[in-house]
């Protein structure tokens, strides 16, 4: 199954299909309101700016499978994301993204990009940088800025 067959769902319901963003780079990442790494959505916000009218899309899956950090419901999250950061990439519902009830967009990327002692998601703001056909490039851990992974997309875009 292609990345661009998985269907997700929208914060206000509707499923959509990763095929709408075929032929865009993406950054897919799982996102927490209330996690030491929220302040990333500011240097996501920036990527998205400076790199959006390139192809870049970043996409943001918010999950509450982390030490409780998004409790509230997939609306409050991308309120909270917009109000505090100006947030303007497309925010989905939140979803699980480890273990049994894992979305099958992140257990396909994490199939395809494992992490290093475990295939698992470890913690919010993992990053996942796709290219324009659906292949995964490479995974980044929750520390890891967004600034730091500026140059892996130039290189993406701009190949």
């Amino acid at each position: 199954m292609s990345i661009f067959d998985i269907t997700i769902d929208t914060v206000k319901g509707e499923e959509k299909k990763l095929d709408d963003y075929r032929a865009k780079a993406m950054i897919v990442v799982n996102t927490a309101s209330k996690c030491g790494f929220t302040p990333q959505f500011d240097g996501l916000q920036e990527l998205y700016e400076k790199y959006s009218g390139d192809g870049l899309q970043i996409l943001g899956f918010p999950s509450n499978q982390f030490m409780n950090q998004e409790p509230g419901s997939s609306v409050e999250a991308e309120e909270f994301c917009r109000l505090n950061y100006g947030v303007t990439f497309p925010m989905f519902a939140k979803i699980d993204v480890r273990g049994k009830d894992a979305h099958p967009l992140f257990k396909q990327l994490t199939k395809a990009a494992p992490g290093i002692i475990s295939d698992q998601v470890k913690w919010n703001f993992t990053k996942f940088l796709i290219d324009e056909q659906g292949n995964v490039i490479k995974r980044y851990a929750p520390k890891t800025a967004p600034k730091d992974i500026e140059e892996d997309i130039k290189n993406l875009l701009y190949k």
